[in-house]
């Protein structure tokens, strides 16, 4: 959907920032983000979803995780506060796309369905006011509208390189060019 008013930024919540190619950025090479929230008045926040850990809720908490959360999967969530867990639930909703449910973790269950999905993250990203639209303005960042199935975890780990491959031969080649072309 265009942005009609270009007095009026539009709200990335909900979408998916895809780092581009280019950025070197240790902290953001090759990762895929979910905005959760945006105004452009008052920053962003988001996590990185496709830096998974090899680690779940249970092998990071010094004390019992309550039921059905020990084995959610962790990831690096991002630079800012990454000595703190946080879980979320994201939930898919026909007609308005994937959005994070705060009330979804009481009597959780993992949905057959796949409409719910929890992960635990350490640490998130984090823009102050007009950051994240200068960025954008740079082209550091692509934004993308998430599916139903962006969060399955078997293609997370992959997930900003099928990004790369969908939108065309010009991204594909500069996602399989090496970090350093001088050791090609």
């Amino acid at each position: 959907m265009r942005n009609l008013d270009p007095e009026k930024p539009r709200c990335l919540a909900g979408s998916l920032l895809v780092a581009h190619p280019s950025m070197l950025d240790p902290n953001f090479r090759r990762t895929v983000l979910f905005i959760s929230a945006h105004d452009p008045n008052d920053g962003a926040m988001g996590v990185i979803i496709n830096r998974p850990l090899d680690k779940n809720v249970a092998d990071l908490v010094t004390e019992v995780p309550p039921q059905n959360l020990a084995d959610v999967p962790v990831f690096l969530g991002g630079p800012v506060g990454n000595n703190q867990l946080m879980l979320a639930a994201f939930e898919w909703q026909k007609g308005s796309g994937l959005k994070l449910n705060h009330h979804a973790l009481t009597g959780f269950s993992e949905s057959s369905d796949d409409t719910l999905s929890i992960r635990a993250f350490l640490g998130y990203a984090g823009w102050s006011a007009g950051q994240l639209e200068a960025e954008m303005k740079q082209k550091a960042w692509i934004v993308q509208k998430p599916n139903r199935a962006t969060l399955k975890f078997e293609r997370l780990s992959r997930l900003w390189f099928d990004i790369m491959n969908k939108l065309g031969p010009w991204y594909r080649m500069l996602a399989a060019a090496p970090d350093d072309p001088s050791l090609n």
